[in-house]
């Protein structure tokens, strides 16, 4: 079935290495040497995701290794690399050069425009299905970053909330149909082996979840909010 490609998709230009900042907006890590080199690092929950962002990150120009961090977790992390400092430069608040123990280091870059791309590698990394939903992972180390990945989604958009402190992972969550088919437009195809992790349209007719500061019918429409976090 044909279908229209949006500017902003995944694929609609090609893989580039500032796609990996969509590591970033999860729990991904930037670690700085100095003034000399950066490192992209990050831990998922299964042995797949690492291979399919290894594959991914190779793709974009930067070698990836996949292992196993002391925690257990798989993890994949790239070598220091010059070419990584813009991402460093950019997402690392002054005086950090990488994540501590409680504390990523990282913040929003100002103006920073996510991609399609971008979001692709954050559903990689992050995403999983859940009924009539879908939720991508945000980093615990970096609390402070949750809400201003609500209002980069925005202009993609990408209609979210944040889940609340009770949820078991802090997550964005995308509910609804034509949302998720929206996303689903961004990010692309799943690669070989991310199916499980892909976002799932549900039926048609099945009830919607009505978005924040969205009216009920035969309520007269007042302000409306695209976007609200909860918790």
């Amino acid at each position: 079935m044909d279908r229209t490609i949006s500017l902003f998709s995944a694929e609609a230009t090609g893989p580039g290495l500032p796609d990996l900042a969509g590591l970033l907006c999860c729990q991904g890590q930037i670690t700085g040497f100095g003034r000399t080199a950066a490192r992209l690092s990050v831990l998922v929950e299964e042995s797949w995701r690492a291979r399919v962002l290894a594959r991914e990150c190779r793709s974009r120009g930067a070698d990836a290794q996949v292992g196993v961090a002391e925690c257990g977790s798989p993890q994949v992390r790239t070598s220091f690399r010059v070419d990584l400092l813009g991402l460093a430069d950019r997402w690392l608040r002054p005086g950090h050069t990488g994540p501590a123990e409680d504390d990523s280091g990282k913040a929003v870059p100002g103006g920073f425009r996510l991609s399609g791309a971008m979001l692709r590698m954050w559903a990689l990394a992050a995403g999983r299905p859940e009924p009539g939903g879908y939720l991508l992972g945000v980093d615990p180390l970096a609390p402070e970053m949750h809400e201003e990945l609500l209002a980069v989604l925005a202009p993609l958009g990408v209609q979210a909330r944040l889940l609340g402190p009770r949820a078991e992972q802090p997550a964005v969550r995308i509910s609804g149909r034509r949302r998720l088919a929206g996303l689903l437009e961004l990010i692309g195809e799943p690669p070989a082996g991310a199916e499980a992790a892909w976002p799932e349209l549900p039926p048609v007719g099945e009830r919607r979840e009505r978005a924040p500061g969205e009216p009920r019918r035969g309520e007269p429409a007042g302000s409306q909010y695209l976007l609200e976090a909860v918790g």
